[in-house]
């Protein structure tokens, strides 16, 4: 599994005892769960980006959604163009924290079949992303 490293860091650092910290990308766009799915791919077509972290009302990081999802959800024979972002997150989670290790992340993402997992702090603010290299 290869991650995203979006600044360079010291050569001597290895794989061993690496922390989500030393890789994660920064939080990026940041949405409410009451943005229509409509509305947040044309955010995530603007920021160039394949995910939206989503927020409750009390700005706390409530999961990730990424294109794939939104696109599918658009193309079901239930959409309408009133669908929120809440209405299609599913299950919540999972989350790392900064001290995670790089291995224990990689089992979260295996384990959930996903490509990016939040990094959020102890108060559930969302402060970046753990991506898959593309």
């Amino acid at each position: 599994m290869t991650l995203v490293q979006m600044q360079p860091r010291p050569t001597e650092a290895t794989a061993v005892g690496r922390t989500v910290a030393d890789a994660m990308e920064t939080a990026g766009p940041q949405v409410y769960d009451d943005m229509t799915v409509e509305v947040a791919l044309s955010v995530m077509a603007s920021a160039r980006t394949g995910h939206l972290l989503v927020c409750d009302t009390g700005s706390l990081c409530i999961g990730l959604v990424n294109h794939a999802r939104l696109a599918a959800v658009r193309a079901s024979a239930a959409y309408s163009d009133r669908v929120q972002l809440r209405d299609v997150l599913g299950d919540r989670g999972p989350f790392a924290s900064p001290a995670t290790t790089m291995a224990e992340a990689g089992h979260m993402m295996r384990h959930r079949d996903i490509d990016a997992l939040p990094v959020v702090d102890e108060h559930g603010s969302a402060l970046g992303v753990l991506a898959l290299a593309r």
